[in-house]
């Protein structure tokens, strides 16, 4: 791999653009990201605590926000080191266009996430796993339906970013292959789970052409089998994403009263160690400020520990060698690991949570098996299924009833309803359908 192939500028289905100063290309794919449908949807998705009553509580939308800043942050400050080291993309290069990169790549993380945070990944899987989705399992290949029964956030992120019914998108090659922190497909013959990058997948068969053409015209490194190594970038991707779920959402479990306020400033000091001030956090007046003080505090302190280990194995980045987690191999990564277990037992499994996994396990198979039915059977005519897809967009069924589009096709494209739902309308669309609210009430 060499940067200047992996910050590629250029879009699916247009040429290569020239490299603008002023405002570049991968300025542009943020700006594309904040202004998208898409994006805008996660403000009422779920990420820890379900349509919180708290207005402090975080939703995918701020999240994905906390994120991207931390991104850029962390894309600058390694662009300081390595626009150094290749003094050759000076002439073409800024900081600001690294921290782009990264910021839009975090900015899209979690784009592709269902309602009910990751307890909605599963139910969709275990429609066709396990409910009346296995009826579907004949009627499509054993690749399509590895991905339909191993639903993949990441990948249906991939997915929305790249379909045509998002023409406004159409992101740069650099930051789509940013964004994919698992570059595979969904079946494949020997997954190394040792490497990070081949934990999960990151493309459906739908769209494993698509980053066939962006590994390849980025440079990526090519294990065969539609399996690639990582972008560099999408390292520090996942860096952020991984500070800001760890520190904020015991942030706000701290907040909530599921975590004591001493707990949770003794892992905020064993972060910051000798930086810890405890007169002067005492200073503050608020709670809240003191905690919001070391969360801020903590973030640049990782921030830094990812920074300067990326800039030490950069080579080891770009020859496939390191292919672990910024966060699990820092001087932080210790403490981590015990925020995790902390936020394992007392908030990701507090009452709320499990209620709402409950209740996402009822709601999307629900809307599933009524989609999927209406979509395959369409040429029945059964009224019931008439109703039914009037309710999807016309852009939905445009796609759907599109000539020569296969089971597997119709059926991604009801997954594609079904998980770009926000959780309030896929609740409200649930009890309709099941008459369990008249559509007037």
């Amino acid at each position: 791999m060499e940067w200047k192939q992996l910050l590629s500028n250029q879009r699916k289905g247009q040429n290569k653009q020239e490299h603008n100063v002023g405002r570049s290309a991968f300025e542009q794919d943020y700006d594309r990201i904040i202004f998208s449908h898409p994006f805008r949807r996660l403000q009422d998705k779920t990420q820890v605590h379900p349509l919180p009553e708290h207005d402090f509580v975080h939703t995918r939308l701020t999240h994905s926000l906390e994120v991207s800043s931390v991104g850029r942050s962390l894309g600058k400050l390694a662009a300081e080191t390595l626009l150094q080291r290749h003094k050759e993309l000076q002439s073409t290069y800024s900081i600001h266009d690294f921290g782009a990169i990264v910021a839009a790549a975090s900015l899209t993380h979690d784009i592709g996430n269902p309602p009910f945070g990751h307890s909605g990944e599963d139910s969709i899987s275990e429609f066709f796993k396990f409910g009346e989705g296995q009826a579907y399992q004949r009627l499509v290949s054993e690749a399509e339906w590895q991905d339909l029964t191993n639903f993949e956030g990441n990948a249906q992120g991939f997915r929305i970013l790249n379909k045509d019914r998002y023409q406004g998108l159409k992101l740069t090659y650099a930051t789509l292959a940013a964004f994919t922190k698992y570059p595979r497909q969904s079946i494949i013959a020997n997954p190394d789970k040792s490497r990070r990058s081949q934990k999960k997948f990151g493309f459906f068969q739908a769209e494993k052409e698509t980053f066939k053409e962006i590994a390849e015209q980025t440079g990526l490194l090519n294990y065969g089998d539609y399996t690639w190594g990582r972008h560099p970038l999408a390292f520090l991707v996942e860096a952020a994403d991984d500070i800001c779920y760890n520190l904020i959402d015991l942030e706000d479990g701290c907040r909530l009263g599921l975590v004591s306020f001493d707990e949770t400033v003794e892992l905020f000091a064993m972060i910051l160690k000798e930086r810890f001030n405890k007169e002067k956090l005492e200073r503050i007046d608020s709670l809240d400020e003191r905690i919001g003080t070391l969360r801020a505090m903590s973030v640049g302190k990782l921030i830094a520990e990812c920074n300067e280990l990326f800039i030490d194995n950069e080579q080891s980045i770009f020859d496939g060698s390191f292919d672990q987690a910024l966060t699990d191999e820092i001087p932080s990564a210790e403490v981590l690991e015990k925020v995790v277990a902390l936020s394992i037992k007392k908030i990701y499994r507090s009452r709320l949570v499990m209620e709402t996994e409950a209740a996402g396990f009822e709601v999307l198979p629900g809307l599933l098996e009524a989609f999927t039915s209406a979509v395959i059977e369409e040429e029945n005519h059964r009224k019931k299924h008439v109703s039914l897809l009037r309710l999807m967009p016309e852009e939905v069924l445009r796609e759907i009833r599109r000539e020569q589009s296969s089971v597997y096709d119709k059926l991604m494209c009801c997954v594609d309803f079904v998980s770009g739902l926000t959780d309030t309308h896929a609740i409200s669309l649930f009890r309709k359908i099941k008459g369990i609210s008249h559509p007037n009430a």
